[in-house]
């Protein structure tokens, strides 16, 4: 099975950094301060986000404005993410050491941009764990990463597109838009309520299985092999 996880409230809590470089970058380039105030973030892709803080104050959305987003926000997090708030969340260094011996595949299904990804994850050391994945740089529709995700990870180990379905995927996510661009395409989903949802609001979206957090191990490995017994009786059906 190849996992591919969310980031923010699922494997980390950046300490807000995210937030603060989006208000900082949009204050330094149109002296609007606070600009993302009301504006939802969990789930969406940053230039998603970013195209919201723009139209809410009446700038237009181009693409000159933003790729200078881009670029303001990505420099103020390289500082913002050195904070004493953020923290790794419970259980996701061992469960990301159990799948890395056991020889899964690990990568990203993120709505970061894939730099602002790497930065986020670096002062935990967890990017060794993630050679690839799909961002929010590749597509403002999270709905759309999956398959990104999968044909990247096929060129990754030789896989034909064929061999790596959906179906042979597990996403992992903190709300309920994780759970939605997995089920989408078919997809398994696993959330976590280390975010700001609870299980009832993961459940009701289409999450597989809900836990607390990933400390949860054992209930998670029960749970993969019942879907990988699942996927294996398609697979000898289909034969």
């Amino acid at each position: 099975m190849l996992w591919l996880f969310d980031i923010d409230g699922t494997l980390i809590s950046s300490g807000e950094a995210g937030t603060r470089s989006l208000n900082m970058a949009f204050h330094t380039l149109f002296g609007v301060k606070d600009a993302f105030r009301g504006i939802k973030m969990a789930g969406k892709t940053d230039i998603q986000i970013m195209k919201e803080g723009l139209v809410a104050h009446g700038i237009p959305p181009t693409q000159d404005n933003l790729d200078a987003m881009v670029q303001m926000y990505l420099r103020y997090l390289q500082s913002e993410i050195e904070n004493p708030w953020r923290r790794l969340m419970p259980g996701v260094r061992e469960f990301l050491e159990h799948l890395t011996e056991k020889g899964h595949p690990t990568g990203l299904l993120t709505g970061n941009l894939q730099d602002g990804a790497r930065i986020k994850l670096s002062p935990f050391g967890l990017n060794p764990y993630f050679p690839t994945g799909a961002f929010g740089s590749d597509h403002e529709d999270r709905d759309a990463l999956l398959p990104i995700a999968l044909r990247r990870f096929a060129r990754l180990l030789n896989h034909s597109d064929g061999d790596l379905t959906p179906q042979r995927c597990i996403v992992v996510g903190d709300t309920p838009r994780d759970v939605r661009c997995a089920k989408v395409h078919g997809a398994w989903s696993l959330g976590v309520c280390t975010g700001p949802y609870d299980r009832e609001s993961l459940l009701r979206a289409g999450a597989d299985l809900v836990v607390e957090d990933l400390s949860e191990m054992e209930v998670v490995l029960e749970f993969v092999e019942e879907i990988s017994a699942d996927v294996r009786g398609r697979i000898c059906n289909t034969g």
